[in-house]
């Protein structure tokens, strides 16, 4: 039986902290999210984490939710980007061959994708927003040089200077150890 009456209410509640609100928040989206989830990620574990990941970040960004959508809506969206976010990490390994730096990424030998993963994330966190925006369309997106440009409204030349400079970028962070401790 459900304890508040409206949306409304529950947001309330949830933005207060009230265990009971988040109980029923959880047994309300829990089904849709990991509905949605499930036909995108075909691995049951990582459904699961996926929608555990996307209702703390929910929780995160409550504060932030403008009403502007249902909750129900704002929160597919979140675990759309959850989605996303588990196939750029999945792929990073298989599109890191690609990568005119796959001989630095993978010159040590790394028993699991996930590894390098963690360690290409780290040094993407690290760049500067444009360069790891620009590697990321062309290396784990696909995108063309043209399309990159036309987005950004650069030239095609411009681009590949950009790109050139984003993995001299990449290459140096990843050689250089991060603040919290050295990349294994």
């Amino acid at each position: 039986m459900r304890k508040f009456a409206t949306e409304q209410e529950l947001l309330c509640a949830l933005k207060a902290g009230v265990p009971a609100a988040v109980r029923e928040w959880f047994v309300l989206y829990k089904v849709d999210i990991q509905r949605m989830v499930s036909v995108k990620v075909a691995v049951a574990a990582d459904v699961d984490e996926l929608v555990q990941q996307t209702f703390l970040n929910c929780l995160r960004q409550l504060p932030l939710f403008r009403g502007e959508a249902s909750l129900k809506t704002w929160m597919l969206a979140i675990a759309r980007h959850e989605v996303a976010d588990y196939y750029r990490k999945k792929y990073a390994k298989k599109a890191l061959q690609t990568l005119p730096l796959s001989d630095l990424v993978l010159s040590a030998p790394i028993d699991d994708a996930h590894v390098v993963s963690e360690k290409v994330s780290e040094v993407l966190d690290r760049m500067s927003d444009r360069s790891r925006e620009i590697l990321l369309q062309k290396y784990v997106d696909g995108k063309c040089v043209a399309a990159i440009a036309e987005e950004f409204g650069k030239s095609v030349k411009a681009i590949e200077s950009e790109l050139f400079r984003a993995r001299g970028e990449f290459r140096a962070l990843w050689e250089r150890p991060a603040r919290g401790g050295a990349l294994e």
